[in-house]
């Protein structure tokens, strides 16, 4: 075994009560999970280590090993792009909420994700779609299942700029745009509510709501590059000259 990796093992392992039955063999070219999870928890640990840890076999078979490998911030970044691309869908979503994962790191893994839609099932997409970072939820507001669609807007870490681009998006649900205009938390944002002026399937009633709240020329541009129906621009128009 490399010397530099054993000596991180035996500073990791001299925390621990010394006794022939815990002690682990030093020179043994198997190494335990627990092992390497706990050599790993070093923040300043060489990338020769990690390069050693990388090739060990037996550790490797661990799923929280590739995942606590592929989060430090000390890993070559051909050996993190390696086994992020490895990951379970789960062990992925969980990778690209740590803290410690580099912002590039993380868009790698959402991307990934979202390559996955049309694999994974309905239930796992409901998941992801709760427990997911805000760019994972945002691609799941596009979703043909409103299940799906729902649970992604009710995720915490969805941003407000994101739900605007898929309002205005021409392959949004109806079903979608609809529930937006009634959601407590979204129909209230004034982007929000700029954004459904544009869809062709906010409801008249909704759309009228909301044009109410806006300045006469602000709501002149909008209905000028909206995809409401003619009809819809027609009453608007006919409203606001009635607020004159």
């Amino acid at each position: 075994m490399n010397s530099e990796i054993q000596n991180s093992i035996e500073s990791s392992v001299a925390l621990k009560p010394a006794s022939s039955d815990t002690l682990p063999n030093l020179d043994a070219a198997v190494l335990s999970a627990d092992l390497v999870l706990a050599v790993m928890q070093d923040r300043n640990l060489s990338s020769e280590v990690i390069e050693q840890i990388s090739k060990n076999v037996a550790a490797m078979k661990s799923r929280k090993v590739r995942l606590a490998l592929a989060a430090h911030s000390r890993t070559p970044r051909r050996i993190a792009l390696r086994l992020v691309r490895e990951l379970y869908t789960f062990d992925l979503m969980q990778f690209s909420l740590l803290p410690v994962v580099a912002a590039d790191l993380k868009r790698v893994a959402d991307e990934l994700l979202v390559g996955r839609f049309a694999s994974v099932s309905l239930g796992e997409r409901v998941s992801l779609a709760r427990r997911s970072s805000g760019r994972v939820a945002a691609a799941l507001l596009l979703d043909r299942e409103s299940r799906v669609w729902q649970t992604a807007l009710e995720n915490p870490r969805l941003a407000e700029s994101a739900l605007v681009k898929a309002l205005l998006r021409p392959d949004a649900v109806p079903a979608f745009v609809r529930a937006v205009c009634q959601h407590a938390k979204w129909s209230v944002r004034p982007e929000i509510r700029m954004a459904l002026l544009r869809n062709e399937s906010t409801p008249l009633a909704r759309a009228l709501e909301f044009a109410r709240r806006l300045a006469p020329a602000q709501l002149r541009d909008i209905i000028h590059s909206s995809r409401l129906p003619e009809k819809t621009k027609t009453y608007l128009r006919k409203d606001l000259e009635t607020r004159k």
